[in-house]
């Protein structure tokens, strides 16, 4: 059976995973996560009651959150086994940078985010300006980091790539990347530029009108 992602083109985590598909061309079929299906988000729900995206229905077999997901493709399907190296220790370095993308640049840049949409009585200003704060340290602990690398944890487009992706392409809309952070500019634009990702953009373009902040009239 062809494997199912249960998604939204727009969401970052989603992104990140349709990412590795289009890396790998593994072939799936996607199951829109949206108001206008509520078939697939019943079935979601079902198999996944914290109703968290994406899922990834492999045969009769949940697979949920999307470092999980992408390893699973990488033991499964092999198509998809270069996004994490063979060798144990860049592995390692790989696995360190994912939860990079997703801990101190990903997360930040969503509670940025969930503050515009969240009722005036619930903000927390204190939140977003140390959002931001962890933010402009993770640019530029990652600026050095990349200094003199294409890609951010090894030699080839890894699964970091595909978490750096999404989380770039919209923490620079909720908090731009300054200039004084060159590496990590240059990095977003080879992103950017990578033909699985910038699928994963072209199709999301749709719906950018959902932003929060408003999407900026580039990328």
């Amino acid at each position: 059976m062809t494997l199912q992602l249960f998604a939204h083109p727009f969401s970052s985590y989603c992104q990140k995973v349709l990412t590795a598909l289009y890396e790998a061309g593994t072939p799936f079929t996607l199951r829109m996560l949206s108001p206008d299906d509520t078939a697939n988000a019943v079935e979601w729900s079902t198999l996944w009651p914290l109703k968290r995206m994406p899922l990834l229905l492999d045969n009769d077999r949940p697979v949920m959150e999307s470092s999980i997901i992408i390893e699973h493709l990488a033991l499964n399907h092999p198509e998809a086994a270069s996004l994490i190296p063979s060798n144990p220790h860049e592995a390692l370095t790989v696995r360190m940078m994912d939860r990079y993308f997703d801990n101190y640049i990903m997360t930040p840049m969503q509670r940025i985010v969930f503050e515009k949409i969240r009722p005036e009585t619930a903000r927390d200003p204190y939140g977003v300006s140390e959002a931001k704060g962890m933010l402009d340290t993770a640019y530029s602990w990652l600026d050095r980091h990349l200094a003199g690398r294409e890609w951010s944890a090894s030699n080839n487009f890894s699964l970091a790539d595909c978490a750096a992706a999404p989380a770039l392409f919209y923490a620079d809309w909720a908090h731009p990347i300054g200039p004084e952070y060159s590496h990590v500019q240059a990095y977003r634009q080879r992103l950017l530029a990578r033909p699985s990702f910038a699928r994963a953009v072209e199709e999301a373009r749709p719906y950018r009108p959902l932003f929060p902040l408003g999407a900026p009239d580039r990328d």
